[in-house]
Parts: C-alpha cells; sequence; structure tokens
C-alpha cells in the first residue's frame, strides 16, 4: 500500500477535481494506496476556493494540515522568497509524525525549499515535455504558440531547487497540429503573438484547445506514475529517480517512462463509460 502525502494550495475546481480523482481511484482499487495527509499553505476562511477544497478533503475523511504562507509572510516582512527555507521548515515540524512513501505537489503554488526536497521525495506535476517550455502552465502554452510547435504534453518529475528540472520519471506526447487544431493555427496567420497575447488574452481558442488537451492528461500521468511506484516499476527517493531494479531510470529512459498509451487508452475508456 503506497502511502501518499498530498500538498496543494486549493485555489480552485482543479485542485477540487485532482482531489477526488485520486480519492476514487483509491476507492475503486485501480491506485493501491492511501493519502495519509492533505497539507494546504492556506487557512480555513483565507479564500472560498481554499475553504471549498477543505470540505472535500474532510468529506473525504482525510487528515487536513494548514500554515498559511500569506500570513507567514506578512508577519516577518518581506517577500515569501526570502522566508521559504523558515516556513518550510515550520511544515515538516507539523508533517513529522505522518509516514509517507512519496508526496504529490498537485497545485502547490509554493517553491519548495532544499530542505524540502531533501527530506521527501516530491512528485511535481509540469505542463510540458520533459525538454520543453518551464514557467507556468499559461507561460508555456504561449511559448508553444510562439514557436509554432506541433506537439506538447506533460511530465511527473521529482521536485529539486532547480524548478521544472529535477529528473523525470514520466511524461505523455500530445500533438497540437490537426484536425481541429488546424482551424485556430490558421486563423494566428501573420499575427504577432504579443498583440494576441493583449487583444485575446487565455480567450484565444488555440491557447484554451492546447491547455483542454493538457488537462484532460494530467490527472491520468500522475495516476499512472504512481501506479508504477506502487507496482514498484519506479522507485523514488529524495532526488533520485530508479527503476524497478534499483538503477538511475534515466540510464534508460532519460525522459522518463513514456506513458502517452497508456493515457489514451485510460481517456478512450473515459470517454466510452
Amino acid at each position: 500500500m503506497l502511502r501518499i502525502g498530498w500538498f496543494s494550495t486549493g485555489r480552485g475546481e482543479g485542485s477540487r477535481g485532482l482531489l477526488r480523482f485520486f480519492c476514487d481511484a483509491i476507492a475503486d482499487g485501480r491506485l493501491k494506496a492511501s493519502i495519509e495527509f492533505v497539507f494546504s499553505n492556506r487557512e480555513p476562511g483565507e479564500a472560498e476556493g481554499s475553504d471549498a477544497f477543505f470540505e472535500l478533503a474532510r468529506s473525504r475523511g482525510l487528515p487536513l494540515v494548514t500554515l498559511s504562507s500569506s500570513r507567514y509572510r506578512r508577519e516577518r516582512g518581506g517577500g515569501m522568497a526570502r522566508h521559504r527555507d523558515g516556513f518550510d521548515h515550520e511544515v515538516m515540524e507539523l508533517l513529522r509524525d505522518y509516514r509517507t512513501d512519496v508526496c504529490v505537489l498537485a497545485g502547490y503554488m509554493l517553491i519548495c525549499s532544499g530542505e524540502m526536497c531533501r527530506r521527501y521525495p516530491l512528485l511535481n506535476l509540469h505542463g510540458a515535455l520533459p525538454d520543453g517550455p518551464i514557467g507556468t502552465w499559461q507561460s508555456v502554452i504561449w511559448q508553444l504558440i510562439e514557436t509554432r510547435a506541433t506537439r506538447t504534453g506533460a511530465m511527473i518529475h521529482l521536485a529539486t531547487e532547480e524548478v521544472d528540472r529535477g529528473p523525470a520519471l514520466s511524461h505523455c506526447v500530445v500533438p497540437i497540429v490537426g484536425d481541429a487544431f488546424d482551424a485556430d493555427w490558421q486563423a494566428l496567420a501573420g499575427r504577432d503573438v504579443a498583440e494576441i497575447r493583449e487583444v485575446e488574452g487565455e480567450a484565444n481558442p488555440l491557447f484554451q484547445r492546447i491547455r483542454a488537451e493538457g488537462y484532460r492528461r494530467e490527472p491520468h500521468l500522475m495516476l499512472a506514475t504512481l501506479q508504477a511506484v506502487a507496482e514498484g516499476r519506479l522507485t523514488v527517493r529524495p532526488g533520485q529517480a530508479l527503476d524497478g531494479d534499483g538503477n538511475p531510470l534515466r540510464d534508460q529512459y532519460p525522459s522518463g517512462l513514456s506513458l502517452t498509451d497508456e493515457i489514451e487508452a485510460a481517456i478512450a475508456a473515459e470517454g466510452a463509460a
């Protein structure tokens, strides 16, 4: 039984949907695991979105631990980067009695300190391929549009002090040309991306389509990755990604396990249900 720690700011429906998805996967036996705790860097009463997330966690019987990073920063002055180490030290103190095999960063809006990355194997979802753009998912999509990319995807990697560049565990590929994409690309012909961002922003049809195709695959990628860990096909330790034989995963899979076929099969089954 894989023991999971769940880190999330819990800002909106995306965070709630991901937690529901995994609670259901555990309940119906697709994932042999338990969620040992849910941690949020917000506290009750801080925002409507996170309050709804807390209610969901409680309704599923999950231990909830909170510490407001916003309050922590205000009480000490200065930006969060200045207080990252101190905040994470307090978080780890709050979580010290929980035993986990792996932790998931699921919409957790803070960069983890080096100490936390060395304490826990932290699985982070990044909405791009291992050799793709870094940054927020919004930034990634604009970079894809600007470079006229033909594919994107998502990856699960271990969080390290080097943001979005920790060892890759898995990835899936998403084509962003052909079929419905072609008309959206053609609509941008001759236009400057800066103009598109200013005039249309995230309402642009191509932006929305790229996001939708990635978003629907992300929960399945995380699930397939955790299934591989639970089954022993992957071993994760703080800062280390190993194959089932205990060898560095990158030796055989520099970009992590390719799970595209598994993800597409899961989405097809979901659509047929």
